[in-house]
């Protein structure tokens, strides 16, 4: 007789990054498998186009499905969502998408703060942040209104990130709770994925 897998601590992932992104997301989703129990849903600031191609990079390297995040649509477990190039992507408390043309945030639209405040409101103290390599400020308010929602923060450490400015950012503003190379971020999802909260303390 076999046990039933115990329910995963977490509801969704959220993820932002800028200027080293690509990279540093290939290496986290490569480290997460086929069958992770949450959905994972990314803001990569990108040309306005640039939405496409790294979801087609991103899903021929990936174990789990990437595809763009659309309007309405419910996010579902196992899956990568990129917000569309051009649009700010929110989450609703129902969990569907809601793209916003709203002005930029931090001169980008999708921006990571957005998206990161709206999954706060949506999920509360199951959600995950994660904020990778970056130039800007972006997603520092975001992942803080994660935490305050009790959420659980991640950032790239900064001596890891190809661009350090945007991790540092989120560290100096308090918003971080583990600072983590990609391979231990990667590690931390699946941890707090498989239902052992306690056991996600590897920083």
């Amino acid at each position: 007789m076999t046990t039933p897998s115990s329910p995963p601590c977490v509801d969704a992932v959220v993820v932002g990054c800028s200027a080293g992104g690509l990279a540093a997301l290939r290496e986290i989703l490569y480290g997460l498998p086929a069958d992770f129990p949450v959905p994972v849903i990314v803001v990569a600031h990108h040309a306005a186009d640039g939405d496409r191609l790294m979801a087609e990079i991103l899903d021929r390297d990936s174990p789990l499905h990437v595809l763009g995040a659309e309007e309405k649509e419910k996010a579902v477990a196992g899956r990568v969502y990129l917000a569309p190039g051009g649009y700010h992507l929110l989450v609703e408390a129902d969990g569907t998408f809601a793209l916003s043309v709203d002005p930029k945030v931090c001169n980008c639209r999708p921006a990571i703060d957005v998206l990161f405040e709206s999954a706060a409101d949506a999920y509360g103290e199951r959600l995950v942040g994660v904020l990778l390599t970056g130039a800007n400020h972006d997603g520092s308010r975001g992942l803080l209104a994660i935490r305050r929602a009790g959420g659980r923060t991640v950032v790239q450490d900064p001596a890891t990130a190809a661009v350090a400015t945007m991790p540092q950012a989120a560290i100096d503003a308090d918003a971080a709770q583990h600072v983590l190379p990609l391979h231990g971020i990667a590690l931390f999802l699946r941890t707090a994925a498989d239902g052992q909260a306690g056991l996600a303390q590897i920083d």
